[in-house]
């Protein structure tokens, strides 16, 4: 089995109960998240070897961090202490017309100041088949910049199969000289797989998105349009073997439609579109996107149809599943493909 190594900061998500807004009541529901250990745990529960690579504080809150990867069956033994803090970020849960909010608080973080030099990736990527990166890394600092592009040049070199997540988040980028499209477009240059949605393909790649806002379970999507779209990003990104591309319409809070397109070795696959009517947590559905389909591409090598179907599956189950993680199982994902 392969092995598979994810890179990133894990936060302290904060929320309130039901649909109340940051504003009010008292409790406050602390849960841990963020996108690449959401991967690493997906990956870990569908039965994969996962190790994940961090940066956290050396102190209570970054000790019941591991303890909460470990008990997903996850090595984080190649994580760094160090730092002040672990970073957080407070979510407000969308309802009725009401959309979510999400405030960072992530400045000065122990990952903030990740650096080239703190993680022996030599030694990490020997023990390592597949290296999953994800934009955000390059959203919070120039250091963790830096070190991001230590790790992807390092993995290249030693010839590990190179995942990404473009996950542009336009709260970020706020660092002196922070360019998100510069920088997001020369860390897909590295990766074999690449996921995003039309809005982050839009500002890695500056090629205009094609409109499917009112994508409903029937709607028949314009496959000569996705067709000169794929050329220009295989244009863009020719040493990419596999792309990507994540479609969402959001009907209302609790009511999304929701498919993806594969771009594979010069086809274009399509699947289902899923209509999801009771929406519990639309909270790292793209995360549940790329861990699926790592899964699906090794479990199931040669076969992108099956690697798409599963992890568009997979995707919609996250919807139903609270907090960041995607707790679904292969099995309960292959049973939604038989119905």
């Amino acid at each position: 089995m392969k092995r598979i190594v994810t890179f990133g900061e894990i936060l302290l998500r904060w929320s309130k109960g039901g649909a109340l807004r940051l504003s009010q009541g008292d409790a406050w529901e602390g849960q841990f998240g963020g996108s690449e250990a959401n991967v690493a745990v997906a990956l870990s529960i569908l039965g994969n070897r996962v190790g994940y690579v961090s940066r956290i504080p050396a102190n209570a809150i970054g000790q019941a961090c591991l303890n909460k990867l470990r008990y997903y069956g996850i090595d984080v033994s190649d994580v760094v202490r160090g730092g002040e803090r672990l970073g957080t970020y407070y979510f407000e849960r969308a309802a009725d017309v009401r959309r979510s909010l999400v405030i960072y608080d992530r400045n000065g973080s122990s990952f903030y100041s990740a650096a080239p030099g703190m993680f022996p990736w030599r030694d990490i990527f020997s023990r390592t088949d597949i290296f999953h990166c994800s934009g955000i890394t390059c959203a919070v600092s120039r250091s963790a910049t830096d070190a991001t592009f230590e790790a992807v040049r390092t993995a290249k070199e030693m010839g590990l199969r190179i995942t990404c997540d473009i996950n542009y988040r336009r709260n970020l980028w706020k660092y002196e000289g922070a360019d998100a499209h510069r920088t997001l477009n020369d860390l897909m240059q590295y990766s074999d797989f690449i996921f995003g949605d039309q809005d982050e393909w839009e500002v890695a790649t500056g090629v205009p998105k094609i409109n499917e806002e009112k994508m409903m379970a029937d709607s028949v999507l314009d496959m000569d349009a996705y067709r000169r779209y794929f050329d220009e990003m295989h244009r863009q990104f020719p040493n990419c073997h596999e792309m990507m591309l994540g479609l969402r319409n959001q009907l209302t809070t609790n009511h999304h439609t929701l498919t993806a397109l594969l771009w594979y070795g010069g086809e274009i696959y399509t699947t289902r579109i899923w209509d999801i009517t009771h929406i519990v947590d639309s909270v790292g559905v793209g995360d549940a996107f790329v861990s699926a389909y790592i899964h699906a591409a090794e479990r199931w090598k040669g076969d992108p149809q099956r690697g798409l179907d599963f992890a568009t599956a997979a995707a919609m189950m996250k919807n139903s599943v609270v907090g960041d993680f995607n707790l679904v199982t292969e099995e309960e994902i292959l049973e939604q493909l038989e119905d």
